[in-house]
């Protein structure tokens, strides 16, 4: 009999699984139409894909802290790394991180949470499930989850760290192993399987001297300018978001581009030959320059003066020695806090109940309670705080006919609690008493020394605004400070309108006396050859101690054109019929004024 429901449901089913691969093919789609098949290197080829990936699923707007808080969040720090993980509850996983990524993002730069979690849980199914079994693992997950999100590499490598070490701060060989085949499924999901697959060989062969391997000399072999080869992508992948707004104000010696972004290549070999990212990834060479010759990578600008003085100062010895890579950590993982002895804080209503003192000395036989006692303390406090709370809130509930019950249910679960903990006594320890004595009373102090620098900051506050802004009362009180300062304002611009008309006169008697100097001095060029004898034609020097003033020829040049000067003072006619050279005195003695 033909069962017509079953056969909607496997149609539902394919179509389901074939939109699904629609997805999955769709993020490779476009990678391929980026071209990135073309760039010579491989080590560049996996980096630019990876690096499409993440910016295509909007993962390097994550943090790696924010990642491992996601983690938290969905209680993936409490199962085993080897737990099968199903992909509705991967999918409610990445939902949460797109989800708090929103959050953390202005409102005019959401991201769409439902397509970028299809594709990134897509990309995560075809890498590390390639049956599509829905077969994942919580440390499958992790790793590729923190590789591909943003942050520092260092903040990376030290997660990657805490989850394939020991208890001890030692890395596990074999959990190292288990990373490295994580970690190179992603080379291989976007077909750079033969230049980054895994080999059994890997793990031994990045630390083949080192026995015991800590956090930092982890971080000083992965983050080596030569890392190991099979993750020499990974420090790539951080390097290449760092310098993708990089300008390096040169010119490229193939493509003759003004400017380069990015990656910037310098031949050690050909002189001042450089070459952009795309030329040398392509394999690109001109002139006397070809692809075997060593390349350096630069990834800043400095400029001929800078690299000029770095070199003097490295000459002298000023240079100080170069930073690590990265600060040094302490080899040892810190213990955990010990929250056994946290006693909650005590209801309002019982504040006033007398605290009991301390014995004389601590039992050598009593324990400090288990955090699972601690636990159950506080749930019971709060049961007791609530029920105080009520009954403070509706004096009505006094009358209830339930009261005795509740308050019977409370006495019998705290008395069954004292009951099944034989080391509990009613009087707590030395220790917890005074811990949280000197915690209440450090927090007492800081909070008067809050309010204190908090009323301080007020009162200058006040005073501030209180001196920049002039009362009406202030310009009442002295009327006759107002008129005097009126009246010199008043002064004031009289005597620069005074200045003004000064100078425009000074800058009228400087053009006639130009004017003038001109007129004299072409009389004196036209006067010259008519009533001069020759002899008189060689000038006579002048010296210090000479008397009267000199004349040409032995007579005063007092004729010219009186008519030229017409409207011009009483003094200097008088200087022209008295002689040309004193007229050029007083001309003198005029510009110089």
């Amino acid at each position: 009999m033909f069962n017509f429901s079953l056969c909607v449901s496997r149609m539902i089913e394919e179509r389901r699984k074939g939109n699904v691969m629609a997805d999955r093919k769709q993020i490779f789609t476009d990678m391929k139409t980026q071209n990135y098949d073309t760039i010579r290197l491989s080590t560049y080829r996996t980096a630019c894909k990876l690096s499409f990936i993440q910016k295509k699923c909007n993962l390097h707007l994550v943090d790696v802290w924010n990642m491992i808080e996601a983690f938290r969040d969905n209680g993936l720090n409490t199962l085993d790394v080897c737990t099968e993980i199903s992909v509705a509850r991967m999918e409610t996983i990445i939902t949460c991180i797109y989800q708090q990524l929103n959050k953390r993002l202005p409102t005019t730069h959401q991201i769409n949470v439902q397509h970028n979690t299809s594709l990134l849980l897509n990309f995560m199914v075809t890498a590390h499930d390639s049956d599509a079994q829905g077969r994942l693992t919580v440390f499958s997950v992790k790793v590729m989850l923190s590789v591909l999100c943003g942050g520092k590499l260092v903040d990376k490598l030290r997660y990657i760290f805490s989850q394939i070490s020991d208890t001890h701060g030692a890395m596990v060989m074999s959990k190292f192993d288990h990373f490295l085949r994580e970690a190179l499924k992603l080379p291989t999901v976007v077909f750079e399987g033969p230049s980054f697959g895994y080999m059994d060989h890997f793990a031994r062969s990045c630390f083949p001297q080192q026995k015991k391997v800590m956090l930092n000399m982890f971080l000083d072999t992965l983050m080596l300018d030569s890392p190991p080869q099979c993750l020499i992508w990974l420090p790539l992948l951080h390097r290449l978001a760092n310098v993708e707004n990089v300008y390096h104000p040169v010119a490229c010696s193939f493509c003759r581009s003004e400017g380069m972004m990015g990656f910037r290549y310098r031949c050690q070999q050909c002189f001042n030959y450089q070459l952009c990212q795309n030329c040398f990834w392509q394999g690109h060479a001109s002139g006397n320059h070809n692809n075997q010759h060593e390349m350096k990578e630069h990834s800043s600008w400095k400029s001929p003066a800078k690299k000029l003085g770095r070199a003097i100062s490295k000459s002298l010895g000023c240079v100080p020695s170069r930073e690590p890579s990265h600060p040094v950590y302490p080899e040892y993982p810190e213990k955990p806090l010990n929250l056994s002895n946290i006693v909650p804080p005590r209801p309002i209503g019982n504040m006033n109940e007398p605290v009991l003192p301390p014995s004389a000395g601590p039992s050598p036989t009593k324990r400090p309670p288990t955090l699972a006692a601690a636990q159950r303390m506080n749930e019971e406090h709060a049961l007791i705080a609530a029920y105080v709370n009520k009954l403070q809130s509706s004096p009505r509930a006094l009358d209830s006919p339930t009261r005795t019950d509740e308050e019977h249910k409370l006495i019998a679960r705290y008395a069954s609690r004292l009951a099944t903990d034989p080391g509990h006594t009613g009087r707590p320890s030395d220790f917890s008493y005074n811990t949280n004595k000197q915690q209440r009373e450090l927090i007492m102090q800081l909070e008067n020394k809050n309010r204190e620098i908090l009323q301080e900051i007020q009162r200058l506050r006040a005073e501030h605004e209180q001196a920049c802004q002039p009362t009406p009362e202030r310009v009442q009180q002295n009327p006759t400070l107002l008129a005097e300062l009126r009246q010199l304002r008043q002064r004031k611009d009289e005597l620069e309108q005074r200045m003004s008309s000064l100078q425009e006169s000074r800058r009228e008697l400087m053009v006639q006396l130009e004017g003038l100097m001109k007129l004299l001095k072409a009389q004196a060029a036209g006067s010259s050859p008519s009533h001069a004898s020759p002899r008189s034609m060689q000038m006579p020097i002048r010296s210090p101690s000479s008397g009267p003033t000199p004349t040409y020829g032995g007579h005063t040049p007092t004729h010219g054109p009186q008519d030229s000067l017409a409207g011009v003072g009483g003094d200097v006619q008088e200087a022209f019929a008295q002689g040309g050279c004193t007229v050029l005195l007083l001309l003198e003695s005029f510009t110089n004024c």
